[in-house]
């Protein structure tokens, strides 16, 4: 049953180093930071989504007064994203990968013929490029 859920507005990951995050996701992968707070996080604009990465310590400490009301969070290890990626895009995506020293873990067509790409970043976290059409879902 749908109850009005149109999509993800935001995916979270956890790191332990927001520098090297930082350098990678805005560096490696071209996503504009749009907000960062020392120590704590930097979130990323991607598609019409945030990619936001907490450092799990201090996203679990509770909000102090004069602060927004968001409950404590946070979870500790890797944890894992998709990029929705038209196949035109891939192969460059690969070389550019390669040319920064991050290794491809895997490179496949899934059943439905969608191609996927896995990678990490510093932190460990699996990250995905993907076709849409992996999940059923029209490409523009």
């Amino acid at each position: 049953m749908t109850i009005g859920i149109e999509g993800i507005l935001e995916t979270a990951l956890y790191v332990d180093d927001l520098s090297a995050a930082e350098a990678f996701y805005a560096g490696v992968l071209g996503l504009e930071v749009i907000v960062k707070q020392a120590e704590r996080h930097v979130f990323f604009r991607c598609g019409p989504g945030v990619l936001l990465l907490f450092n799990a310590d201090h996203s679990r400490i509770p909000a102090g007064e004069n602060m927004l009301p968001v409950p404590a969070h946070g979870a500790y290890g890797q944890g894992h994203a998709c990029f929705r990626m038209a196949r035109a895009n891939m192969d460059g995506m690969v070389a550019h990968l390669g040319k920064a020293g991050v290794a491809i873990e895997a490179d496949f067509l899934w059943p439905n013929g969608a191609r996927s790409i896995y990678f990490r970043d510093p932190a460990g976290n699996s990250l995905e490029c993907a076709e849409a059409r992996l999940w059923q879902i029209d490409e523009d």
